[in-house]
């Protein structure tokens, strides 16, 4: 299975994710002890996040954004908030949540476009709803994509338009998948 719960060093590029969840948690007026029950993960664990002593692996970043009411991609935008007109977001510069997980955010801060990189198997168990577009392409491998009622094979070049409200889940069928998604934000950002 993709990604597991490691401690966190603090000071990377991501040292700010558990500020971003102490912050929306906070702002839902939550304790800890009602995001555990609403994510399904630890009080001690999410006090461990939002303390930067853990780095959730993907799927339990998730779960804490579905708690939330927020997404994993918003949380850690939030985190990193970069304004800069050019931000470059290098490689070698991976957080190491993203390494874990199979996911890379390609684009960095509080920004009204979102680009993740996925690599590796992926799990179709988390069905996407989003409110604007999406644009998903294949660099390498295959993906398996369910939509309107429709089961769509990508293969390595296929872009796959999705307009917002359609709902979707998804899943890499080969071990070298490597998938692009850009998304236009949902909503307001804070």
């Amino acid at each position: 299975m993709p990604g597991t719960d490691a401690p966190g060093r603090g000071g990377g590029p991501h040292s700010g994710l558990g500020g971003a969840v102490r912050r929306r948690r906070r702002a839902l007026d939550l304790t800890l002890a009602a995001l555990a029950d609403r994510s399904g993960l630890s009080v001690p664990f999410l006090s461990q996040v939002e303390n930067e002593r853990a780095r959730p692996s993907m799927r339990s970043l998730q779960r804490i954004a579905d708690g939330l009411r927020s997404t994993a991609v918003q949380l850690m935008a939030a985190a990193d908030d970069a304004r800069a007109p050019l931000h470059v977001v290098r490689a070698q510069d991976d957080p190491g949540l993203a390494r874990n997980a199979g996911v890379r955010p390609l684009v960095r801060g509080n920004r009204r476009l979102h680009a993740l990189e996925f690599t590796g198997p992926q799990q179709a168990d988390r069905e996407f709803l989003h409110e604007n577009d999406e644009l998903m392409y294949v660099a390498d491998g295959t993906a398996e994509v369910h939509a309107e009622g429709r089961t769509l094979v990508l293969e390595r070049g296929d872009t796959l338009y999705l307009a917002g409200g359609v709902r979707h889940r998804w899943r890499a069928t080969s071990p070298d998948t490597r998938v692009l998604l850009v998304a236009v934000a949902d909503g307001d950002q804070y």
